[in-house]
């Protein structure tokens, strides 16, 4: 009974691609067909050498990163992120971590990860916003991979503006953003994964990074839903 109802609320009220507002059809999910294949996808084809690793060199010990988007100034990546993150669509981050988290599973890709660990907002942020843009992307990352999602450890305590109205300066400034971890024996000798919406300087993840390697024996890849090249 339920599809069918369904089917007769969206002859009403039909679902549009969130990028280029036409209807969708049965199967599409968010995004057309054809805007889906619009995205610049990253296509690196090692996960230990490219240019998201090579951000971090010099900086923290990364074992691997990646992400599934090219983030551009303008652009339908920045299109999908910006609805996820300012305007509530959280369909999104699980229709993010299910492409994502399938392309991964195909390839073996982090098969040794203990736990998935998404950056934190801090509390007034996640207040004021009502959710992290990366948990259902996460918990989504989390099913498919069969890993456990920890959103417990790590949090942030210092309150900063958001990215968007940053320059690329300010955003450098993020390595003195003030993140804390509860527990520096939970992730001993654990690989873990850090996740983010997207990767632009790295100074984010750097930080979260410079927290967690509090931690004896830890490990540490990175994961985002895009990348600024």
């Amino acid at each position: 009974m339920k599809p069918i109802f369904n089917n007769f609320i969206e002859i009403f009220y039909p679902k549009t691609c969130v990028t280029c507002e036409s209807n969708l059809i049965s199967g599409e999910k968010i995004i057309c067909t054809i805007c889906k294949h619009d995205l610049p996808l990253t296509h690196y084809q090692s996960y230990s050498d490219n240019k998201i690793t090579d951000s971090f060199y010099g900086k923290i010990p990364i074992e691997k990163a990646m992400a599934l988007l090219i983030f551009r100034k303008e652009g339908k990546t920045k299109e999908l992120i910006h609805e996820l993150k300012y305007k509530g669509n959280q369909e999104i981050g699980t229709y993010l971590g299910t492409w994502f988290g399938e392309i991964l599973k195909a390839k073996n890709e982090f098969s040794d990860i203990d736990f998935i660990i998404p950056v934190p907002l801090h509390k007034k942020k996640l207040k004021q916003r009502g959710y992290n843009q990366l948990t259902k992307f996460g918990e989504t990352l989390s099913e498919i991979l069969k890993i456990p999602f920890e959103t417990n450890q790590l949090i942030k305590t210092e309150a900063t503006k958001t990215q968007t109205f940053k320059t690329r300066f300010e955003r450098f400034d993020d390595s003195k953003t003030k993140f804390n971890l509860k527990n520096t024996s939970f992730f001993e000798n654990k690989h873990v994964l850090l996740i983010d919406d997207v990767i632009t300087t790295g100074a984010t993840m750097e930080s979260c990074a410079v927290e967690l390697l509090k931690t004896k024996g830890i490990k540490i890849s990175a994961l985002a839903m895009a990348f600024t090249e």
